[in-house]
């Protein structure tokens, strides 16, 4: 059995998120997910979540995708999630890329192209600016309407 690893804070799950899942999935047959703990958002990474750890972990669980979902509480777990899990693959959006290579002693480290429309950060932003709306309600990007 060939395991899967990816990390991340997944707030506000969004399509880019699935693409992210499922594309690692495909890398193997058993796909880890660790989700960042409030804390460890708060303390280290400086970021809140609209959603609790407990919320997001139902969110990512209820995904066809993953088979386990383990918290993240510290930027230095990841050898040891790696040896624990007996992890093959380790994914990462590429905006990560190169961050993770000291990994590649362990596992294979994989940077999986971002779905590039779509970000946390991108609703953020999109939530807390007034816009044009198209006709169906839904905010206009910049130079284009989404369909």
């Amino acid at each position: 059995m060939k395991r899967v690893i990816t990390y991340g804070t997944f707030d506000l799950l969004h399509y880019g998120h699935i693409n992210l899942l499922r594309r690692a999935k495909a890398l193997g047959d058993y796909l880890v997910v660790v989700l960042s703990s409030d804390e460890f958002n708060w303390k280290e990474k400086h970021k809140k979540c609209y959603f609790t750890y407990e919320e997001r972990k139902q969110l990512i669980e209820a995904i066809r995708y993953v088979d386990l979902v383990i918290p993240e509480n510290n930027w230095e777990q990841k050898v040891s999630d790696v040896k624990e899990y007996h992890i093959d693959t380790f994914v990462m959006g590429d905006d990560w890329e190169g961050r993770f290579d000291f990994l590649q002693s362990y596992c294979e480290v994989v940077y999986l192209k971002r779905t590039p429309e779509i970000s946390t950060t991108q609703i953020k932003n999109d939530l807390n600016t007034t816009g044009k709306m198209d006709k169906q309600g839904t905010r206009e990007k910049e130079g284009r309407s989404r369909q």
